[in-house]
């Protein structure tokens, strides 16, 4: 295929999202014991499942679906029996603050991207979560002239895999389906998404072992690569 376009998630695949995620629940969990909660790590830790789990059966399939700031709200409301905005507001904001400290590209994002750019092949970001959050991730990443396109699922009012963000994305590009990859690292969301709708699909995992344990009856990518940077091989 000739490719013009590449579509990107973000999460996890620009960046690796666990040291992120685990900074943050660290800067909101001290910040819960400076505000007077009684809490020990594992308190806190069931705490923050509880916010996250009822969020999700509220907003499920939507960018509000991942907003910390409604986690803990939910978080509190639950443990104490009553809203309790500023310090819901104040462990969002700890939280966030200390997962942007703690984003670092994975290796060969910037050199990829370049590359993509001086072919003059189109670089889209398509993401669940909500535009504020993600632009600021992406202002501190330094990638703001690398991109042509960033959609987020609160923009489009559905979360991958569902078809919107892609055939949105595409239609802003001025690309077709034929001429476009995928690339992310989740199969349910990225790779099922993108195959619906025609898309070549790069599964990118750094982690994942050989095989196709993570595909769980899904239909496999078209590639499979385990660095950034072999993307090139595929589309060029």
């Amino acid at each position: 295929m000739s490719v013009n376009a590449v579509l990107f998630d973000f999460d996890n695949t620009f960046y690796p999202y666990s040291p992120c995620n685990r900074a943050g629940k660290d800067a909101a969990f001290e910040t819960a014991r400076e505000l007077g909660y009684d809490l020990d790590r594992e308190a806190f830790e069931e705490c923050y499942r509880t916010g996250r789990r009822e969020t999700k059966r509220e907003v499920p399939g939507t960018a509000a679906a991942h907003g910390r700031v409604l986690y803990f709200k939910r978080a509190l409301e639950e443990r104490t029996g009553r809203p309790q905005p500023a310090d819901a507001l104040a462990l969002a904001d700890a939280y966030w603050e200390a997962y942007i400290d703690a984003i670092d590209l994975v290796p060969g994002v910037e050199g990829t991207l370049g590359t993509l750019n001086e072919r003059g092949i189109d670089v889209g970001v398509v993401t669940n979560l909500t535009t504020r959050v993600q632009l600021e991730k992406l202002a501190t990443l330094g990638l703001d002239s690398e991109i042509d396109l960033l959609l987020t699922s609160e923009e489009t009012g559905r979360e991958k895999p569902g078809s919107a963000t892609f055939t949105l994305a595409l239609s802003r590009l001025e690309r077709r389906p034929s001429e476009t990859v995928m690339v992310g690292d989740n199969v349910e969301t990225d790779i099922v998404g993108g195959n619906a709708v025609g898309l070549e699909t790069v599964l990118f995992d750094a982690d994942a072992p050989d095989g196709d344990e993570s595909l769980d009856g899904h239909r496999a990518p078209d590639h499979r690569i385990d660095a950034f940077d072999e993307l090139l091989e595929v589309v060029l």
